[in-house]
């Protein structure tokens, strides 16, 4: 009980000697963890956007004009047995007509009721874990190798620049987090180092009266965890005040749960403890 009333002594002598420091620290590492937080949103908004736009991805494959309507049935058994369909519409001609009427606003068919020439066409949509290029590709590949399958159709395109765009925010998001945790080790080490050569004196003489090398350090790394930890808190409250006062029409904000958040700041903690091992490695060689 003594041991840990004179490590949270020290702890409080530290941040009351050193308030401006501690202050410092905090809102500098605020700052980075609130940069980090917003690309988190960022990142998180896009991924849901991606899997909405996704999640409308269609493909539309015509039937040969030799496929008799007989052999349609069958025709869509294959079709829906192949792993990673979800969804197979079937569209007859005088369906087409039906919608390629609506849609100009009259039937520019008339006159053709024996002989329509719109396609047969099925309509595909996609499991959720097969919306990607190589899935889709290998799903089309699984088409043409049915008998009566003609043109195959889908937004091959759009997926691929979808996908392009995807890789590049992940790639910036592990760019960016590896900055900030090393800035943060970096500045939050800097911060203890300069605390604790105001009182290298004292440890020195802890040290000749047998003082272990982690009790001395105590102090200094619950500090680290201190501040890292309150800096992500911070970081997170602004976060909630800006989101009750700024609100977007477009598009809805993604924000991670309390629980990843609870997580988030635990580990800047820790980060703080590991930016204090660094900063006093010197102070105990």
């Amino acid at each position: 009980m003594t041991r840990l009333a004179f490590i949270l002594n020290e702890l409080y002598r530290n941040l009351y000697r050193n308030p401006g420091t501690a202050l410092a620290s905090t809102l500098s590492l605020a700052l980075l963890f609130l940069l980090f937080d917003l690309f988190w949103i960022a990142a998180g908004t896009s991924e849901k956007f991606y899997a909405n736009l996704l999640s409308d991805l269609r493909m539309h494959v015509y039937v040969q004009e030799s496929v008799a309507e007989s052999e349609i049935k069958s025709l869509t058994t294959a079709i829906t047995e192949i792993r990673g369909v979800m969804g197979v519409q079937y569209i007859d001609r005088d369906l087409a007509r039906k919608e390629l009427a609506g849609l100009v606003g009259t039937d520019l068919l008339v006159g053709y009721d024996d002989v329509n020439p719109l396609p047969r066409t099925y309509i595909i949509t996609f499991e959720p874990t097969h919306v990607h290029s190589a899935a889709i590709d290998s799903i089309e590949a699984s088409l043409k190798n049915l008998p009566g399958i003609g043109k195959i159709d889908y937004s091959r395109d759009w997926l691929g620049k979808a996908e392009s765009t995807r890789k590049i925010i992940l790639n910036i998001g592990l760019i960016l987090g590896a900055l900030i945790l090393f800035t943060t080790v970096v500045s939050s080490a800097n911060n203890i180092r300069l605390m604790t050569r105001t009182r290298a004196v004292g440890f020195w003489q802890m040290r000749l009266l047998g003082a272990g090398r982690m009790f001395i350090a105590a102090p200094f790394l619950l500090e680290g965890f201190l501040i890292g930890f309150l800096s992500a808190v911070f970081s997170w409250l602004v976060i909630e005040y800006s989101q009750s006062k700024i609100s977007f029409t477009q598009f809805q904000l993604v924000l991670p749960p309390l629980s990843q958040v609870v997580w988030f700041c635990l580990a800047s903690g820790v980060l703080g403890v590991l930016s204090g091992f660094l900063g006093l490695r010197k102070m105990f060689r």
